[in-house]
């Protein structure tokens, strides 16, 4: 998945509303950009850090700015787009390119399921349908682990009952990490952050969930699928 358009590096000056960012370009202008992620952006969104703006001319948008990436020492990189994630799963499903969730006849996106849910996707034909649920990570507090969630998410935790219940009735069900960071090695739950997400994963797993988690490829012309990574439970 290219960037529509050459991203711009910048200073974040500060985030704010949770959807605002104030960023200052190196030719000294400073800017408001939008920020596509609701979660907290823990360990994200300190004064000063380097980060990659998407500019755009759409008439139709009030803002002509769009956070996308952080930069961080090293040159590592980490996408803060959550919508990214099923952007970029969505045609590697339709390819069957993603081990263990190949062999599907139909992709179908934003699905009605469960108590007024939408799952991310429903795979079908082929094989018996499955149910995926996509969540992007972008948290680490240790070197080469990502976790989920930076933040409280009941969203979430109702999320995993969903996919519990799809697999009582007989269907698969499948909780994708797509991890947006390119220093992350292995994947786990940020349990102290939410422990009631911790304690949902735990009874969906023990209900047959399926767990995935891939890697991502990043820099600032775009952002492509990697690797699985491993998924390391919680202590």
């Amino acid at each position: 998945m290219r960037f529509q358009t050459q991203l711009v590096p910048a200073t974040l000056i500060r985030r704010y509303k949770r959807f605002l960012a104030d960023c200052l370009l190196e030719d000294g202008r400073e800017v408001t950009a939008h920020v596509a992620n609701p979660g907290s952006m823990l360990g994200l969104a300190d004064e000063g850090m380097r980060i990659w703006l998407e500019p755009n001319d759409d008439p139709r948008k009030k803002l002509k700015w769009a956070w996308r990436l952080v930069e961080q020492p090293g040159g590592h990189f980490i996408g803060v787009d959550t919508g990214a994630a099923n952007r970029l799963v969505k045609p590697a499903l339709m390819a069957g390119q993603i081990a263990g969730l190949d062999g599907y006849d139909i992709v179908r996106p934003e699905v009605m399921y469960g108590e007024s849910s939408r799952v991310d996707f429903l795979l079908s034909g082929g094989r018996p349908d499955c149910y995926v649920e996509v969540k992007s990570v972008t948290l680490s507090r240790q070197t080469g682990l990502a976790e989920f969630p930076d933040s409280k998410t009941a969203r979430g935790t109702k999320h995993l009952g969903e996919l519990a219940a799809m697999v009582a009735q007989g269907h698969r069900a499948v909780m994708l990490y797509l991890v947006q960071r390119t220093d992350a090695e292995r994947v786990t739950l940020a349990a102290d952050i939410d422990p009631v997400y911790a304690a949902a994963f735990a009874e969906a797993t023990a209900a047959g969930v399926e767990v995935l988690s891939l890697s991502c490829q990043i820099t600032p012309s775009g952002i492509t699928l990697g690797q699985p990574l491993p998924f390391q439970p919680p202590k």
